[in-house]
């Protein structure tokens, strides 16, 4: 029997305050604003794959596909858009990836449970992956192989994928699988065998692909038809956690530790404590609570700087707060909301966020179809 890890007794989480510490306080001005249209935006992200493009983000919302550049004086330059063919598409997710060769790809998915892998150098959509059974919630991509990306969907799996090729390699379901949507997913990022993925279900999940890896490594060499390739199923995590008691809408690796968010207000950060010898058991630790007020709606997702030295969230009140991760106990480094930056227009609920490579700016997309660019005051 799989049992679900317990919080440790006696482990007291460090709480972080909501006064802005002194001595670590950033200063955050808004530098612009643009406007995409009526459509939701529901994902934001900088490519942190390539140093010549560290200064490029891109957004999904509706059918498209944008892709900006932050310059200096906070001007920010449209690159590229891409229009979903499916007029009925509603992108929720992105991710930056790239080709074996360094060719930069945007991925891409949402509604319609179809992935789109878009050619970012040739403008041009390069492949769609169909499996899912349903709409997808998040796609990631492993920074050691960024021709690998997973994807985390409503049909309660969570797939691996070979960008380059088309193939689907890992489907992680079955008996030990999530029992509701996967809302996240996130590769480790020193691991390349571990993956950790949360959902409806309230827990988060650890699997392993270890005695898989050589199915990870023939995907690269396959020469038949993607369809063909013996796609395996990963149906036992080796860790489960019970850390929230509501939806886990992100989660993201810190070193070997994890931070997840529920619609509780909070962002937890807990070491994960398994077992070598019983695999789906364990124990929990967790180290550090960072409240987030009014965050209680689903699906807003945090964001890192590249060192993971702040971690940055909005809520459904247009506000972000900014965390310092290095830290205990929990120091809030900076509150960015319309009355200190007397911008009242800033109401509409944050459903994602991105931090620059350094953290000095903080990207926010909106559900009234804003993005709004913050920079440190120097």
């Amino acid at each position: 029997m799989r049992m679900a890890a317990k919080v440790g007794l006696g482990c007291e989480p460090a709480v972080g305050s909501l006064t802005v510490a002194a001595s670590r306080k950033r200063d955050y001005r808004v530098s612009n604003r643009l406007h995409e249209g009526k459509k939701p935006l529901y994902a934001v992200a900088f490519n942190f794959l390539d140093s010549r493009y560290y200064d490029v983000f891109a957004t999904v919302g509706g059918t498209r596909v944008t892709v900006y550049r932050c310059l200096e004086g906070g001007v920010v330059t449209v690159l590229q858009a891409y229009v979903d063919e499916d007029k009925d598409e509603s992108f929720y997710t992105l991710s930056w990836a790239c080709n074996v060769d360094g060719t930069p790809f945007l991925v891409a998915g949402g509604s319609n449970g179809i992935i789109r892998v878009i050619n970012a150098g040739g403008e041009k959509l390069h492949k769609s992956f169909v499996g899912h059974g349903d709409s997808i919630n998040e796609i990631r991509t492993q920074a050691l192989k960024p021709s690998l990306v997973i994807s985390a969907s409503k049909d309660e799996s969570v797939r691996l994928w070979n960008v380059q090729t088309g193939i689907c390699i890992l489907i992680f379901a079955g008996a030990g699988g999530h029992r509701n949507e996967v809302l996240s997913v996130d590769f480790h990022p020193s691991d390349i065998y571990r993956i950790a993925s949360c959902g409806m279900d309230n827990t988060v999940k650890i699997w392993s692909m270890k005695e898989f890896w050589t199915y990870v490594e023939k995907s690269f060499t396959w020469t038949d038809l993607p369809s063909k390739f013996p796609t395996k199923y990963v149906q036992f995590p080796v860790f489960t956690a019970s850390v929230h008691s509501n939806y886990v809408d992100c989660n993201r690796w810190l070193g070997d530790f994890i931070l997840s968010k529920s619609v509780d207000s909070e962002i937890v950060l807990w070491e994960p404590k398994t077992k070598e010898q019983s695999p789906g058991e364990g124990s929990v630790d967790i180290l550090q609570k960072y409240p987030v007020p009014e965050c209680d709606i689903w699906f807003i997702k945090f964001s890192c700087d590249f060192h993971y030295n702040a971690v940055a969230i909005g809520n459904r009140e247009g506000k972000i707060f900014v965390w310092e991760l290095q830290s205990s106990p929990p120091v809030l480094i900076a509150s960015i909301h319309f009355l200190r930056l007397s911008h009242a227009q800033c109401k509409s609920p944050v459903r994602q966020t991105a931090m620059s490579f350094d953290g000095s700016t903080i990207l926010s997309c909106c559900e009234d179809g804003s993005i709004w660019r913050w920079d440190v005051v120097p």
